[in-house]
C-alpha cells in the first residue's frame, strides 16, 4: 500500500509589511501599509491595516483615505527577494522537495523527513519557529495529505497558526467553505457558479459532474468537481522553473499621448527581457496589459513559432499589441508586459524570421548586456529612453 503523503503549505504573515516591520520595529503595533505613491496599489497590509478594510491590489489612495492614520511605506523588492531566500534555505533544511509558489509560500513535502523529522505537526512546529528565530516575521502552516487541502489549511489558521486536517475529515472541513475557495474560481466563475445555486464546495461537490462541464466548460467542470470532493493528485514540484517574467509601470498621471505610452512600454520591455536574458531563458509569447483611468484592464498577447529573448524582438511584438487595440487619446493609468511560455535559452532554437536586422538586434542586445553588467544598469539604454533616465536621475 502507499504511504499516505504529509504536504504543508507554509505561507508567510502580510510578508511584505511584515519585513517592514522588522527592519523598523518603531512599526510594530501599527497599521502598516506597504505601497508608493496615491495612484499606486497596495501590495501588503499588516493585520493592523487590515482591520479597516484595506487589502492588496487596492489603490494606495483608497486606502490613504480608509486608513489616514496608517504608515504607507514604499517596497523594497530586494530586501523581499532576501528574506526569501533565507526562508526558502529553512525550508530545504527539512526536505528537497519544495515547491516554492512566490516569495512568500511554499509546499513543501515532508512525507519522506517523519522517520528523522517527526510527523506533520511536529515539523510545522520546527519550521515556525526557525522562521521566526532566522528571518523574525512569523508564518501559517496547513498540513494535509493534497496540496489543495493544505493550502486551504493555512489560510483557514491565518495569522501565525498552524492547522492539520485529518484525512478521515477532509470533506468535513472542505464542504462548508464557499465556492470562491477552490482554486481556479475567479469572479466570473464564482458569478456563474452562484448563478446555478452553488454557494459552498459542498454544492459543488453534489452537483453532477456534466451539468459543471456544461456550464463551466470541460476542463473548469471536471477541475471544480475534482477538487470538491478533495481529489488533488499534483505532486509537490521542487524547482518548477517561472512561468513569466514581468513588469509594469502605474503612472503618476494618466498618460493620453501615444508615442510616450510606447516609451514607457519599451522602458519596461528591456527591464523585463534582461530579466529574462539573466535567467538564461526565452519566451514564446508576449503580452501586454492596459489598464485605463476607469480602472477596466485589458490584456492581449502573440505566440510566435520560435522563443525569443532580445528586447528589440519582444518590444516590436508587444507595439504591435498595443497599436491594434487602436485606442484614439484613452486615458492610461498603467501598461505592463509579460514574458511568458519560458524555456531555457541553452539549446533553444533561435528566432530568425526577421532576418539579418534580427540577428543584428540579437548582437546588439548582448552586447548592451555585457556593458551593464560592467558599468551599471544606466551605461547604455536605448536612445528612446535617455529623457527619461536623465529625469530618473533627477530624482
Amino acid at each position: 500500500m502507499d504511504e499516505i503523503a504529509t504536504i504543508l503549505h507554509v505561507d508567510m504573515d502580510a510578508f511584505y509589511a511584515s519585513v517592514a516591520e522588522k527592519d523598523d520595529p518603531s512599526l510594530r503595533g501599527k497599521a502598516v501599509v506597504v505601497g508608493a505613491g496615491a495612484r499606486g496599489v497596495v501590495l501588503s497590509a499588516n493585520y493592523e491595516a487590515r482591520k479597516f478594510g484595506i487589502r492588496a491590489a487596492m489603490p494606495v489612495g483608497r486606502a490613504q483615505r480608509m486608513a489616514p492614520h496608517a504608515i504607507f511605506v514604499a517596497p523594497n523588492h530586494h530586501r523581499y527577494s532576501e528574506v526569501s531566500r533565507g526562508v526558502m534555505e529553512i525550508f530545504e533544511s527539512y526536505t528537497p522537495l519544495v515547491e516554492p509558489i512566490s516569495l512568500d509560500e511554499a509546499f513543501l513535502d515532508v512525507t519522506g523527513s517523519r522517520k528523522l523529522m517527526g510527523d506533520g505537526p511536529e515539523i510545522g512546529r520546527r519550521i515556525r519557529a526557525d522562521v521566526y528565530a532566522q528571518a523574525g516575521i512569523t508564518c501559517s502552516v496547513g498540513i494535509a495529505t493534497t496540496k489543495f487541502i493544505a493550502k486551504l489549511a493555512s489560510q483557514a489558521c491565518k495569522p501565525n497558526g498552524m492547522l492539520e486536517v485529518d484525512p478521515a475529515k477532509v470533506l468535513d472541513f472542505l464542504h462548508p467553505l464557499p465556492v470562491s475557495a477552490v482554486w481556479g474560481v475567479g469572479p466570473k466563475t464564482n458569478e456563474e457558479l452562484l448563478r446555478l445555486g452553488l454557494r459552498t464546495v459542498g454544492d459543488i461537490a453534489n452537483t453532477p459532474r456534466q451539468t459543471l462541464v456544461r456550464a463551466l466548460g470541460e476542463a473548469n467542470g471536471v477541475h471544480l468537481y475534482e477538487l470538491a470532493w478533495g481529489r488533488d493528485y499534483r505532486p509537490v514540484t521542487p524547482d518548477e522553473p517561472d512561468k513569466s517574467i514581468s513588469a509594469a509601470e502605474t503612472f503618476a498621471r494618466d498618460l493620453e499621448d501615444q508615442e510616450e505610452i510606447l516609451r514607457e512600454l519599451l522602458r519596461l520591455t528591456e527591464k523585463a527581457s534582461a530579466r529574462l536574458r539573466a535567467r538564461q531563458m526565452s519566451a514564446q509569447t508576449i503580452s501586454i496589459k492596459v489598464r485605463f483611468a476607469d480602472f477596466k484592464t485589458i490584456s492581449r498577447s502573440k505566440t510566435v513559432s520560435l522563443p525569443i529573448d532580445g528586447m528589440q524582438e519582444c518590444y516590436d511584438l508587444a507595439k504591435k499589441l498595443y497599436i491594434a487595440l487602436k485606442l484614439d487619446r484613452a486615458r492610461i493609468r498603467l501598461i505592463g508586459i509579460a514574458l511568458e511560455n519560458l524555456v531555457d535559452s541553452d539549446g533553444a532554437p533561435v528566432q530568425l524570421e526577421l532576418g539579418e536586422r534580427e540577428s543584428g538586434w540579437r548582437e546588439a542586445t548582448r552586447a548592451m548586456d555585457q556593458a551593464k553588467a560592467r558599468f551599471g544598469d544606466a551605461s547604455v539604454r536605448p536612445a528612446r529612453l535617455f529623457e527619461r533616465s536623465s529625469e530618473e536621475s533627477e530624482r
